[in-house]
This record gives structure tokens, sequence and C-alpha cells, in this order.
């Protein structure tokens, strides 16, 4: 492959600090793994753009001819199957529920995103999925949050991954794939459960977990990448970490629709462990770098 390309990572844009502080941080320890000329580009929000990242790579790497784009997206769905594609001007992988014939409302972030300028090569990669190496991260916040309970080492230890869920299949899919995985490997009686539009909800999922096993200590572990909304406000309330609020949530994916979340919080009266998200954690930047380095 010539040396004249450049990586783009991917991300949905918060109007929160978190998601530009976390993926920054990608960034910089991505660059200094692989020394390659990398930028973030996210798809709405945020800055800089898809296009944006791209007039970045072109002014850093003389004679650019090929871009390598690649997702930081935990599951694939309609941002990573859709939106991005038609950003970077590929064709989607799939048509679109929202809107099928492709003609989208004048307002539509689709329609107002800057095109991309670029002649050469765009790779687009998959999305991380169900990696064996997010095995590594489960077990490395089980090990820091036990190292932090209060209870002694004879308590009975649960463990429940968290994930968001959505009205697409693939949200499901690969929490069901990973937690699987899970499961095989690890000694702890285990579940999973959605934060929303998916079932087992968490209170759920938590009372499954409880009706089959004898549970003093529960570690609820976010199987998201950065920190927002819902890994520091949604899944504390239910676990009634939190004073409880509910919120109206503004998804934008073509048509206009704020759903309310449903904060039903748990009946559990042992301790709760809640790390934070994946973040910027070296098991992630190296699975980012596997992933680029099979595309090189």
């Amino acid at each position: 492959m010539s040396k004249n390309y450049g990586i783009i990572l991917i991300s949905h844009g918060s109007s929160l600090p978190y998601g530009e502080v976390t993926f920054k941080e990608i960034k910089e320890k991505f660059i200094k793994k692989t020394g390659l000329p990398t930028e973030v580009g996210y798809m709405k929000v945020s800055s800089p753009s898809i296009a944006g990242a791209v007039e970045i790579l072109k002014d850093e790497v003389e004679d650019l001819d090929k871009i390598i784009a690649l997702p930081v997206f935990l599951a694939p769905g309609i941002h990573t199957n859709i939106d991005i594609p038609i950003l970077l001007g590929l064709d989607p992988l799939e048509e679109d529920p929202r809107c099928p014939d492709g003609n989208y409302p004048d307002e539509h972030y689709l329609s107002i995103a800057d095109d991309v300028d670029f002649d050469g090569e765009i790779e687009l990669l998959p999305p991380i999925g169900p990696d064996d190496d997010l095995l590594k991260f489960i077990d490395k916040r089980i090990e820091e949050l036990l190292s932090e309970s209060e209870l002694d080492e004879d308590a009975k230890t649960g463990v429940l991954l968290v994930s968001h869920g959505s009205r697409l299949k693939y949200n499901k899919e690969f929490t069901s794939e990973l937690f699987s995985k899970f499961e095989k490997t690890t000694d702890y009686p285990c579940n999973f459960g959605f934060m929303e539009l998916e079932e087992p909800s968490i209170p759920e999922a938590i009372d499954s977990l409880l009706d089959e096993n004898e549970v003093d200590r529960l570690i609820v572990v976010p199987i998201f990448i950065a920190p927002g909304v819902h890994t520091t406000n949604d899944i504390p309330t239910i676990l009634g970490l939190k004073e409880g609020h509910s919120h109206e949530h503004h998804h934008d994916h073509g048509h206009d629709h704020d759903h309310h979340h449903d904060l039903t919080t748990i009946d559990f009266d042992g301790e709760i462990l809640y790390p934070e998200p994946i973040k910027a954690d070296d098991i992630l930047i190296d699975i980012l770098v596997k992933k680029v380095n099979d595309a090189l």
C-alpha cells in the first residue's frame, strides 16, 4: 500500500463535553501507538465533521490517496451502515428505514452536512463488534471494583453487563454475543440487560440474576465507550445510585421523536459497584490498532 494514507476515527458527536474529551484521548493514544496520521471525525454536533477530518488529513499527508475510516462504535446500526457511508460519499450498506427513497428532508443532518472533497480511495471498516479483547476490559473493571468493595472476599458477587438497547436488531445481537463469550469465561453468576428499547430491562435482568443466585455484591459494567447522560444519570438512577428524575431525550434520525426514559429502580439491598465505561482504555486502543493493521 502507498504510504500516502490517513486514518479517520469516526464518532457520533455530542452536545455534552464527555465525548470530545474521550475521543481526543483515544486519538492521542492511537497516534502514539501507530505513528499514523489520524484525525477524529464526528457525524454531527461536534467538530471536526467527517468532511472536516478529511480536509485536515489532506493538509497533513502529502498526496493523500487513501483514507481508512473506522467507526468507533461497538455495534453496527443505522449510523454505521447508512449515515457514515453517506457522509463519506459512499453508498449506504442497506436501505434506510427512515427514508427508503434516500430523499432526506432539507433540515436532516445528512442533507446539511458538508460533502467530502476527496478523489482517492476511502475504505470504510466495520465497527468494533463483540471483539474477544472486550472481555479483557470487563475483567479489568471487575478486578478494579472488587479492590474497592467494602465487603469481604467471601461475599457472593454477581455481574451484569448493561447496553443501551435499540429498535434495530444489531445492538441486541452484539450484546448477546459478547455476553455469551463472557459467560463462558467467568466464574461469576452473570446476566445482561438494556437501558431501554430492548428486553430484558436492567431491573428484569437483575431480578432474574437474583432469583437464580445468592448475591451480596452486584457489579454492573456499562458497555459504552464514552461517558454521557446514559452512563452518568440514567443507569445510576435505575441502579438507585442517585436520585431519579426523568428526562426527554431527543434522537434526530430524520424523524423527530422525544421519548421518555422509564427509570424504574431496582430492588436490591446489597452492594452495587458501577465503574466508568470503556473511554480511552488501552484495551480499546489495541482493538482499534488491530482493526486498522488488518486493513493495511
